[in-house]
């Protein structure tokens, strides 16, 4: 049995609280080969998980059991695997294995490659992130790409909506995530139909302060608009469970999921849309790549080849703007894509005439084909065991 040191933001509400919570599901699914020990850490201002779970009274005990384990000067760790980004990365044990999304960009910050060659392996969840390492100098027999597994929980949320048709986005008001262009195309294009956008957002927790911010912004977009407009935009801001996220995406007046994102190291509000079958407009960019496309066999050539199941926006890769340059992350001579406004327009406008169900029923089917939970834990638990042995 490996005497296993996870060290990651375990109780954040957050994109790499996710990634650690996954993480520490796949090693408790192999609790035979790991014994497990756990270092808490924050993630910039995000707030903490709050419910009262099996899962999160199984992490308080892992936590205290950690300490006592530190506490002994012979406590030293066979493996340990670190939930953060490169470089935060430490020797902390006999073998060591970084987990991280990495970036959005096309390419990782130089000083990135170094701090992945002190790991015996990288586990990181798109090949997107893998070939941002790739392009930057790293070897890319070091990664292993495991994806998220399938989500099918099933969902409960009152929420009242005016309009028969719902577009929804889940995204973090920043500049990576580009929700103003979402706000203002989907404004554009349908001021007097009575179609609504559902947002959920914040900008860094879900403090009052936080929600204020996002009301102002918003209004300010709003205000460039006609007063008597017809469609609707609903801001939704504070935690809501697991359950209540799935009820969102499986409200009955929610029709299509919508991202204008600038890249994702996976997109995980992208998938849990694909999982709930959902219709998705978004540019084929990024971590999405690996599950929005699906492989389709010609019925003549008898080829296969990989085909979206979304609403495809058109895009262009150019270098980050000024405002989203971050030292030491996001390098300004790195790259995204920038979604095209008027194809965006176009392919809500195609999701609402006519939603395209059965493609997204497809996607779905994939997804659960071949993203299965106890698939991607075994995955997980392979690449930690392939240096560890």
């Amino acid at each position: 049995m490996k005497k296993i040191l996870v060290r990651g933001p375990a109780l954040s509400r957050s994109g790499y609280g996710e990634q650690c919570r996954f993480a520490l599901r796949a090693l408790r699914a192999h609790e035979d080969k790991f014994d497990i020990h756990l270092i808490n850490t924050g993630w910039g201002q995000t707030g903490w998980l709050y419910e009262d779970t099996e899962e999160r009274e199984w992490i308080d005990q892992t936590i205290l059991k950690t300490i006592n384990v530190l506490q002994n000067p012979e406590g030293i760790f066979d493996v340990s695997l670190q939930v953060a980004l490169p470089s935060e990365w430490q020797l902390l044990a006999r073998t060591n294995v970084g987990y991280t999304a990495g970036v959005e960009t096309d390419t990782v910050p130089a000083r990135w490659v170094q701090s992945a060659e002190m790991m015996n392996k990288i586990i990181v969840p798109s090949n997107h992130t893998m070939n941002g390492f790739v392009s930057a100098g790293s070897d890319k027999s070091a990664f292993e790409v495991v994806n998220y597994p399938v989500r099918t929980t099933e969902g409960s949320l009152d929420l009242q909506l005016d309009c028969g048709f719902n577009f929804l986005t889940v995204a973090q008001w920043g500049p990576r995530k580009n929700l103003e262009a979402t706000i203002t195309s989907f404004l554009e294009e349908f001021t007097n139909e009575e179609v609504g956008l559902v947002i959920k957002t914040s900008i860094k927790n879900s403090s009052v302060i936080d929600r204020e911010f996002c009301n102002d912004r918003l209004k300010y977009i709003l205000d460039h608009f006609p007063a008597d407009r017809k469609c609707k935009v609903y801001l939704l801001h504070g935690n809501l469970t697991d359950e209540e996220m799935a009820g969102l995406y499986q409200h009955p007046s929610v029709k299509a999921y919508v991202s204008t994102s600038h890249g994702e190291g996976y997109g995980l509000p992208v998938f849990e849309a694909c999982c709930n079958e959902l219709p998705v407009i978004t540019s084929n960019w990024g971590g999405v790549r690996d599950f929005c496309n699906v492989p389709v066999k010609n019925k003549k050539s008898k080829k296969t080849k990989f085909k979206p199941m979304v609403y495809e926006v058109e895009y262009q890769v150019e270098n980050v703007q000024a405002d989203a340059v971050w030292e030491g992350i996001i390098e300004p001579t790195a790259s995204w894509c920038f979604p095209e406004l008027d194809s965006l327009r176009k392919r809500m406008r195609e999701a609402y005439n006519k939603p395209n169900t059965a493609r997204a029923r497809k996607l779905k089917n994939h997804i659960v084909e071949n993203f299965s939970v106890e698939s991607k834990h075994q995955q997980f638990v392979d690449a930690i065991l392939s240096v560890s042995n």
